[in-house]
């Protein structure tokens, strides 16, 4: 439950690779309307990247308990204790409706604490401090830690990357924003032009990490589901063998 069949070497590997190989935001492209907009700014850039960590790490320790005692099939069996056989039910139908509500919830929190603590940051953050909730990178990353069945520290780990990673390429490109914001560009690629063609480069260079896998216990790799990559590349594998 707590660890399951991961050595601490296969945690070290499973943040390296939440942060470097499958960035949410460079390799999946989540998160992206709050990436493009807060990004002009390197100090407010981390202000909603160490945020998007703060929320990510609670929300989805949170929702792994909720999977693990409510929603997941079985789950509801501890009640058996005071004599309620709920075993059978099966809420697996709420999922994303919880998930939802425990993110919101501590989006909401800490809305009021940066309000309190750093008024600045919450000016300049704006409206896209609530929009943290609707993010996608936060609901993603717990529903792929969920789905990949992670036992209590390796998802721990695995939503704190996620979440570092994230801010780590909007700090990245804040900086080179910052930076172009005072080059000599091409007057019809200034602002979001731009900025689509640094994210673009920043992708293929993160893209270059594919395939590394640091993360799996030995013995498991055939359990973990394939990517749509690695899924091509054993069609075209076959296919090139047929010849």
């Amino acid at each position: 439950m707590w660890m399951g069949i991961y050595e601490p070497i296969n945690l070290f590997g499973l943040l390296i690779q939440a942060i470097l190989i499958e960035n949410f935001l460079l390799a999946n492209f989540l998160g992206m309307c709050t990436y493009l907009a807060c990004s002009t700014k390197l100090r407010t850039a981390n202000g909603l990247g160490l945020a998007v960590v703060f929320v990510l790490t609670v929300s989805g320790v949170l929702n792994w308990c909720v999977h693990q005692f409510i929603t997941s099939p079985g789950a509801l069996s501890w009640l058996d204790f005071i004599g309620i056989n709920a075993s059978v039910i099966d809420l697996n139908f709420l999922e994303f409706l919880i998930f939802i509500s425990v993110i919101a919830g501590f989006v909401q929190i800490l809305e009021i604490v940066v309000e309190k603590v750093s008024p600045a940051l919450y000016m300049s953050l704006g409206l896209y401090l609530p929009l943290i909730a609707v993010n996608c990178a936060i609901l993603g990353a717990c529903l792929f830690a969920v789905t990949r069945n992670y036992p209590f520290l390796p998802n721990l780990v695995y939503v704190f990357g996620s979440g570092a990673g994230w801010w780590l390429a909007i700090a990245l490109i804040a900086a080179i924003r910052e930076k172009l914001a005072v080059s000599d560009v091409v007057p019809s690629l200034r602002g979001m032009g731009l900025t689509f063609i640094m994210t673009g480069l920043m992708s293929m260079a993160f893209q270059g990490f594919t395939g590394i896998k640091l993360a799996n216990p030995s013995g498991i790799e055939d359990a973990i589901p394939k990517t749509v990559m690695e899924q091509n590349t054993d069609q075209q594998l076959s296919v090139g063998e047929g010849f």
